[in-house]
């Protein structure tokens, strides 16, 4: 279920059936414009990554809003404010959760998340569409749904 009113409305009437959470964690930056535009595809391809992860599981899974931050050498502020987001998404009856980012930062502090992290190898910029993105992405959609399956 995606954070829309109609999804959410279901997920408010079937909400023991849903048992796991998807947010997406977007780091951004405006300094070095060099890295502008690869941010902003790789802000796309996640984009594209969870919303087919959630088709793919759909009825157990909640897609939520995704996390922003601006990148910085020092992560300890953004890990307790994510982890304070963690922490307020299992209160409801999550049994897992799960964080998708491209960010390599993560997972030098994964030890200190409060969720599952999935961490993605930097994409480069390219076209979204072409047959080889697509397949690469298609290949990744199924390995991580079979993944988060073997959490349940």
């Amino acid at each position: 279920m995606k954070w829309t009113p109609e999804d959410l409305q279901k997920y408010v009437q079937a909400k023991e059936y849903i048992d796991t959470a998807i947010i997406p964690v977007l780091g951004f930056q405006m300094n070095d414009e060099k890295k502008l535009e690869k941010e902003a595809f790789q802000r796309e391809v996640l984009s594209i990554y969870t919303n087919e992860i959630e088709k793919e599981l759909s009825g157990r899974l909640l897609l939520t809003p995704p996390y922003n931050y601006v990148k910085s050498n020092d992560m300890s502020g953004e890990l307790n404010r994510l982890n304070d987001w963690i922490d307020h998404i299992k209160e409801q009856p999550f049994t897992s959760v799960f964080i998708l980012t491209f960010d390599n930062q993560w997972k030098k502090n994964e030890k200190d998340l409060n969720a599952e992290l999935l961490w993605f190898p930097s994409v480069q910029t390219g076209d979204i569409k072409s047959e080889e993105t697509i397949r690469m992405i298609r290949n990744q959609v199924d390995q991580i749904s079979e993944l988060i399956r073997t959490y349940w």
